[in-house]
């Protein structure tokens, strides 16, 4: 066991800074906050002009995207695990709906879809589709989903190429590009889907099965 004591004054961010600039410079080339990194714009990428910016040709590609798909996913981190770590564990599992990672939609959404309360939908675009089990929600803005990454992958069929995913793991829908070619960050937040009401039986999840070389 490990005993840390309390700080003898809050911690504040920039504290010190704000305080006496000169004596707490910052790791900043000027020592001051920066609103545009002369580094940054020396790199010459175009998405990366050393500053914020509204990109107009990657706002053009998610017109588009919105024009096919029109409901926005929003990936966001789980409250019963983290990330994938122990989503075969009893809490993780108390969450799901029918066995499939839980979906929030608003009321509106789902009626335009014939999708109630409980069941489970097919979500999907041009690069996946996955099952899902739905939650009615207003509090979520019509036109928006949510999801929570970290479900196990559960292809339905391991061999076949874009397979249904029978658990609900949104990166099955999501990009898989970096944010930028400077800081090649996530950028699997959120994507453009549709959403469609699951009318055939329910495949079993297997995603929580031991490989066959191992049982004994």
């Amino acid at each position: 066991m490990l005993e840390y004591s309390a700080p003898e004054r809050p911690q504040i961010f920039l504290a010190d800074f704000r305080a006496d600039p000169q004596r707490y410079p910052l790791s900043t080339p000027s020592g001051k906050i920066e609103l545009f990194s002369a580094t940054v714009a020396g790199f010459g990428y175009r998405e990366c002009p050393g500053h914020p910016w509204w990109d107009e040709q990657e706002a053009a590609r998610q017109r588009q995207e919105a024009a096919r798909w029109p409901l926005h996913l929003l990936s966001s981190q789980p409250r019963a695990r983290l990330h994938s770590q122990y989503d075969h564990g009893s809490v993780s599992r108390a969450t799901k709906i029918q066995g499939r990672e839980p979906l929030w939609m608003h009321p509106s959404d789902a009626q335009a879809r014939d999708i109630r309360e409980g069941s489970v939908v097919k979500v999907y675009n041009d690069r996946g589709a996955i099952l899902a089990g739905v939650h009615l929600s207003e509090q979520i803005l019509p036109g928006v989903v949510q999801m929570s990454t970290g479900a196990w992958y559960d292809p339905l069929d391991p061999n076949e190429k874009g397979t249904l995913d029978k658990h609900g793991n949104p990166n099955v829908l999501t990009e898989d590009r970096g944010s930028s070619r400077l800081g090649q960050g996530c950028s699997a937040q959120s994507c453009w889907v549709e959403i469609a009401p699951w009318r055939e039986a329910l495949p079993p999840i297997t995603a929580f099965d031991p490989p066959r070389f191992i049982e004994v």
